[in-house]
């Protein structure tokens, strides 16, 4: 588990570098790239105590989102 967080730090710190850069500047292939990325982390986080509560907390704002909706 220690290493899988190392890894996902890893990455996030690489997202965020990325995703810093110029849009206009980016190829096809670069996006991709930031998209297989950023999945990657998401299989990497998912399984943490801290992925598990984001999860419950988006499904809470969802849950929230569509019952204001509701008439």
């Amino acid at each position: 588990m220690v290493l899988t967080l190392n890894v996902a730090v890893l990455l996030a710190i690489i997202i965020f570098l990325r995703v810093r850069r110029r849009v206009q500047a980016r190829s096809r292939a670069d996006q991709w790239l930031t998209v297989a990325i950023v999945m990657v982390f998401g299989l990497l986080i998912a399984p943490t105590d801290f992925g598990q509560g984001v999860l419950n907390a988006v499904a809470q704002a969802a849950q929230g989102i569509s019952e204001a909706g509701s008439p």
